[in-house]
C-alpha cells in the first residue's frame, strides 16, 4: 500500500539546514560496498520514470531533497514495514520510527545494515552520509549522529523513496 502516491509534491534541491556530521562515526560494518547494485539500461531507466512520481523520480534518482514537512510518513505512525520506493527491499520498521522534529521521517535503526549502503556526500559545501538502497542505489535521505539512545543514529529519509506496508500485509512479490 502507497498511501503517498498523491501527496508527493515540491522539490527542494538544496538541504534547507546544515547539520555537522561525517563518516568517521561508523564501524566498517556499518559501511557496506554492495557491487551487486545494477546498472539500469535506458529501457529500465524510462520504465522508472513512468512509474515513480517526478519527486519520487527527483529524490531517489536525481539525490534529491523533498521540502521539510511535506512528505506523507513524516508524521506517519501505524505499525509495519518501510521499504524501498523502487525495488520494495524491506529497510525500516515503524518500531524504529520516532520524531525527530526535522521534518523528515527519521529512524534510529535499519532493520538490516546490508540493506542500506553509507557514503560520505560533500554535494551542496556540505558534508554528510548519504544513505542508498543497497539492492538498487535509489537515494533515500541522509543519516546523522544526533539520534536517540542507544544507537544515537537519525537516518533522515524522504517519504518520497520509501513506501510503507502494513504489519501482516502480503507484499505485491509474496505468492
Amino acid at each position: 500500500m502507497n498511501i503517498c502516491r498523491n501527496l508527493l509534491q515540491g522539490v527542494v534541491k538544496r538541504p534547507p539546514a546544515v547539520i555537522n556530521n561525517n563518516i568517521r562515526n561508523f564501524t566498517v560494518s556499518q559501511i557496506v560496498f554492495n557491487k551487486e547494485t545494477k546498472n539500469m539500461s535506458e529501457t529500465n531507466k524510462e520504465e522508472l520514470k513512468k512509474r515513480l512520481t517526478p519527486i519520487q523520480w527527483h529524490v531517489t534518482q536525481e539525490k534529491g531533497t523533498e521540502r521539510p514537512f511535506t512528505g506523507c510518513y513524516n508524521k506517519f505512525y501505524e505499525k509495519g514495514t518501510y521499504t524501498c520506493i523502487v525495488c520494495d527491499q524491506e529497510l525500516f520498521s515503524s518500531e524504529t520510527k520516532y520524531d525527530s522534529g526535522c521534518g523528515w521521517p527519521a529512524f534510529n535503526q535499519v532493520l538490516d545494515q546490508g540493506k542500506i549502503k553509507l557514503t560520505k556526500d560533500t554535494s551542496h559545501d556540505m558534508v554528510r552520509t548519504e544513505v542508498t538502497c543497497s539492492k538498487c542505489g535509489a537515494h533515500l535521505g541522509h543519516v546523522f549522529n544526533d539520534g536517540p539512545k542507544p544507537t544515537r543514529k537519525r537516518f533522515c529519509i524522504n517519504s518520497a523513496s520509501i513506501s510503507f506496508h502494513e504489519a501482516g500485509e502480503k507484499k505485491s512479490t509474496e505468492a
